[in-house]
């Protein structure tokens, strides 16, 4: 199995990642440290998550041993309120002031929604993502990150950061789980060039926060008949079929055994294991962006439009 894929830029991402979110204060500064004892060399975090600073004393513990920095890719992400183009590298430098660090591997524009510090939201027209991939640019030429890419972006809106792009978007993070595979935003951004990593790729199993009467992914009879096939559980089944359609993933947790699971998943799955995974696609989002429409700028259809 490949450990890594390659970025547009020639850099090279790690395609098992420890994502931070929802981890909560106490325990994701522990969970770093047991991700990175355990062999990963990837960490997803954002601005938004909150939990910036304690992974940021975890990680000034690692990289007081044996792990150097350069041996760590780190992700992290710019929120919506800091999208104005003379905000940017603030934003940047209050993150890596919080992570302890003096770059970033990667840094992603969140989402493709622009708001007040209060808040409130700005038409996604009032602010040209141009502009901001700008400011961007003008952060990897400082040496503040080495790649920049974008979150939650449909073709559409991708093809708008290309357009007049000094530097190529390295990737695009989006959610992307049996039930949600994207097949054709997938093959648009690798024909780019650009790399995807999929969020939720167990498809957000036990989270309150969406409604879906369907069983989790990892619950699916396939799901299932595939780990029990395979001798391995069903989340390596979800996590292997990501790597092996060519996304690079970021599973959550802060259990130390489910952390090193999740990165054990050298094993091989079949074409036909691959096909009937594929006939699991329901379209269905768990984390659809309807937070983002309860006001007058922002529709579902608005977000996503161009997506396939």
């Amino acid at each position: 199995m490949d450990s890594t894929f390659t970025l547009v830029s020639g850099n090279k991402i790690p395609v098992v990642g420890l994502g931070t979110w929802q981890a909560e204060k106490g325990v994701v500064g522990q969970a770093v440290k047991d991700a990175i004892e355990l062999g990963y060399r990837h960490i997803d975090c954002a601005a938004i998550y909150g939990n910036e600073k304690e992974i940021g004393e975890a990680f000034k513990e690692v990289f007081a041993g044996d792990v150097k920095r350069e041996d760590v890719f780190v992700t992290s992400k710019l929120w919506n309120t800091m999208h104005a183009p003379e905000k940017v590298e603030d934003a940047l430098k209050k993150t890596l002031s919080d992570l302890g660090l003096e770059y970033l591997d990667l840094y992603l524009i969140h989402w493709p929604v622009h708001q007040n510090d209060d808040g409130s939201f700005l038409p996604y027209e009032a602010i040209p993502i141009g502009d901001t991939w700008k400011a961007l640019e003008a952060c990897v030429d400082k040496g503040l990150v080495r790649d920049i890419g974008v979150s939650n972006f449909s073709a559409k809106k991708v093809k708008q950061v290309l357009q007049g792009a000094r530097i190529k978007p390295a990737m695009n993070q989006i959610e992307r789980h049996a039930y949600l595979q994207q097949p054709k935003l997938l093959e648009y951004c690798l024909s780019e060039g650009i790399r995807v990593t999929a969020y939720s790729p167990l498809g957000s199993p036990g989270n309150s926060m969406y409604d879906f009467s369907e069983k989790a992914v990892i619950e699916t009879e396939a799901i299932q008949k595939l780990a029990e096939k395979h001798n391995v559980t069903a989340a390596q089944v979800c996590i292997r079929w990501a790597i092996q359609s060519g996304t690079v993933t970021i599973p959550k947790s802060t259990k130390r055994h489910r952390i090193q699971e999740n990165a054990t998943v050298d094993f091989k799955l079949s074409d036909e294991d691959m096909k009937e995974i594929a006939a699991l696609d329901k379209g269905h989002r768990y984390c659809d962006g309807s937070f983002w429409t309860k006001n007058e700028h922002y529709t579902l259809e608005s977000l996503w439009e161009g997506t396939e």
